[in-house]
């Protein structure tokens, strides 16, 4: 139990490496792919629980599920991918195996009287806190760094999506008017309004100056 209460400590704030295929073969188009894997000779996607095959569609291991530690959803989770991981229908990585195999995470038995869940290690209070924290980011708060130069997480049809913008090298001209009519008629700000699109968030880069660390006197579009 306290291996398995690690693990989930662990992998509540640490993404697995994407480095080999998880099903075994070594030769196939899951390579660098550690999320769930469906084996479509078997049956088809539409047999999954839609939170299920958002983990194969996106290639999420089951580690990374998005439900708060405990919740009846984070069970259900577990519960369904065991009944399917066991008839060979889905391949996971060795960390959701580990659970899948050695736990009964998902399932239910009865404590005097009441049914409780089974193998679910309670977390301490500040444990609990901080793995919420990293399970939700600040929403539509640019930072600096990632495959860009800045990120912003958002939501996105009630999933939480980070998207990466702005040009690694360039200078922004926050402060020259002439540097700033010239941008937003190129990217066609006044059109920009999906929030989960890089267009968006690099048209109002300078309303978020002070987040970024920038120099700005100007709070509008580019």
């Amino acid at each position: 139990m306290e291996r398995l209460r690690q693990l989930i400590k662990e992998v509540l704030s640490t993404p697995p490496k994407k480095d080999s295929c998880n099903c075994g073969c070594h030769d196939c188009d899951n390579v660098g792919n550690t999320g769930v894997v469906l084996n479509e000779s078997l049956v088809k996607k539409d047999i999954l629980s839609e939170n299920l095959r958002y983990h194969v569609d996106k290639q999420l291991p089951l580690t990374e599920n998005t439900f708060r530690y405990g919740s009846q959803s984070f069970l259900n989770l577990w519960s369904e991918a065991r009944y399917l991981y066991l008839r060979e229908i889905i391949h996971v990585n060795d960390d959701d195996k580990e659970i899948l195999l050695e736990t009964n995470l998902g399932e239910y038995g009865m404590y005097e009287g009441k049914k409780v869940p089974l193998d679910l290690p309670m977390l301490e209070e500040d444990e609990l806190e901080e793995a919420e924290d990293k399970k939700t980011p600040p929403i539509g708060k640019p930072k600096r760094g990632g495959s860009k130069k800045f990120y912003v997480y958002v939501r996105d049809k009630g999933k939480v999506k980070k998207v990466s913008f702005g040009q690694v090298g360039m200078s922004a001209k926050i402060n020259d008017p002439k540097a700033r009519r010239a941008f937003a008629a190129r990217h066609d700000c006044k059109n920009k309004t999906d929030r989960t699109k890089p267009s968006y968030w690099s048209c109002r880069l300078p309303r978020y100056a002070s987040l970024l660390g920038l120099k700005s006197s100007f709070s509008g579009f580019w």
